[in-house]
C-alpha cells in the first residue's frame, strides 16, 4: 500500500509514523508513506501556498495550483483513491477503513490547513473524509489516523489476525470488556466466568457484553446491528 500525503508540514508525521506497530509495518515495507510538500511546487519567489478568499472573510485559503501540481507529480497506480481531509467529508469509520485497506493500492491524502482549501481542489478528490463533527487545526491529524487505521488491517501488521475480528466496530458491535492481572484491584474483581476455563461460557459472556455495551453507548450502531441480524 502506497500513501502519498500532500502536506505543508511533513515533520508532523515523523513521530507518528515511526512508533509502535505502524513504525514496524513501514519498516517491513507492508506500506510506504510518501510525504509531498505543495510548497515545493510553487512558482513565485516567496513560495506562497495560500491567499485571501474572494468576497472577503476571515483567514487564508490554500491555493489550488500547488496542490494540483503536487498530486499530478505522483506515480499513478491502477487502484487509487484521492482523499481530501475536511470537516465536510464523510465520517471515517471502520467499514470505510476496511474498504480502503482491501480495495486500493494507493491512497493520496490531501491535508487542508488554515481556513481550508480553494473549492476547486475538490475536483481532484474522489472522496472527502472527516474524523467527525468537529474542527481541527489541520488535515494532518485525520490523515495520520486514516493511515494508522488502514495499515493495521494489512496482512503482516498485526501478529494475531484473530484479534482484528472481535474488536470494536466489527459487525457493528463495540468490543467486550477485557481484563488482565491482578484479578482484584482496589476492590474491583474480574468477572468469575473469565477464570472458569469454560471457553463456551466465556464466548457467550463476551457476546452478551458486546451487545449490552453497544446498546447502552451507541444506539446508532445497535440499531444497525439489529437491522443486519433480524431482517
Amino acid at each position: 500500500m502506497l500513501f502519498d500525503v500532500i502536506t505543508l508540514f511533513p515533520d508532523f508525521f515523523t513521530s507518528g509514523l515511526s512508533c509502535s506497530l505502524l513504525g514496524k509495518a513501514l519498516a517491513k515495507n507492508i506500506a510506504t508513506v510518501n510525504l509531498v510538500n505543495p510548497r515545493d511546487f510553487t512558482l513565485d519567489k516567496h513560495r506562497r501556498v495560500d491567499d485571501e478568499p474572494y468576497g472577503g472573510g476571515v483567514g487564508m485559503l490554500l491555493k489550488p495550483e500547488p496542490i494540483f501540481a503536487a498530486v499530478e507529480s505522483l506515480t499513478v497506480l491502477p487502484r487509487r483513491d484521492i482523499i481530501l481531509l475536511t470537516p465536510q467529508g464523510s465520517a471515517l469509520s471502520q467499514p470505510m477503513v476496511r474498504e480502503l485497506a482491501f480495495n486500493y493500492d494507493q491512497l493520496v491524502l490531501i491535508c487542508g490547513h488554515y481556513e481550508g482549501v480553494d473549492e476547486r481542489v475538490r475536483y481532484l478528490a474522489t472522496r472527502e473524509v472527516s474524523l467527525g463533527d468537529f474542527v481541527l487545526t489541520c488535515g494532518e491529524i485525520p490523515a495520520l489516523a486514516l493511515i494508522n487505521g488502514v495499515v493495521r488491517l494489512l496482512p503482516g501488521t498485526v501478529g494475531k489476525v484473530e484479534s482484528l475480528k472481535a474488536e470494536s466496530f466489527e459487525n457493528c458491535l463495540l468490543d467486550y470488556p477485557q481484563y488482565t492481572r491482578p484479578p482484584s484491584f482496589r476492590g474491583w474483581e474480574i468477572p468469575t466466568v473469565l477464570r472458569s476455563g469454560n471457553h463456551g461460557e466465556i464466548e457467550r459472556w463476551r457476546r452478551a457484553e458486546q451487545i449490552k455495551r453497544t446498546c447502552d453507548r451507541r444506539p446508532d450502531l445497535w440499531k444497525q446491528w439489529q437491522e443486519d441480524n433480524f431482517e
